[in-house]
């Protein structure tokens, strides 16, 4: 791995970790409460504040996950690397297409 990806890896890692932490407060939270998916999602309904903590946490695991699935696939496919790194772009803009479609099915519904 190139120095630039593995910054980069570090890095959405360490914007991962806090988002972590916060999703796991909030599913405890509603858990011990006892919220049904109608009550998480009319206080999530219309909330930018609740749109940019998971868009931010869509696009740091989709940059995360597709940096690792290039690495996983340079060492166990012995296919050229511009090949890898095409695949590991059309992972990650998948990643990124279907996690931005669930925030906003759970902010704009």
């Amino acid at each position: 791995m190139n120095v630039r990806l593995y910054l980069w890896q570090r890095a959405t890692a360490a914007v991962m970790a806090p988002l972590v932490m916060v999703h796991i407060a909030v599913i405890f939270y509603a858990t011990r409460h006892g919220m049904s998916a109608a009550d998480i999602l009319s206080r999530t309904r219309g909330s930018i504040a609740w749109a940019a903590f998971y868009g931010l946490f869509v696009f740091a695991v989709s940059i995360h996950a597709s940096i690792g699935v290039r690495n996983i696939l340079n060492e166990w496919i012995p296919v050229n690397e511009r090949r890898i790194d095409a695949c590991a772009v059309f992972f990650g803009l998948v990643l990124a297409a279907l996690g931005l479609r669930a925030v906003a099915a759970v902010v704009l519904s």
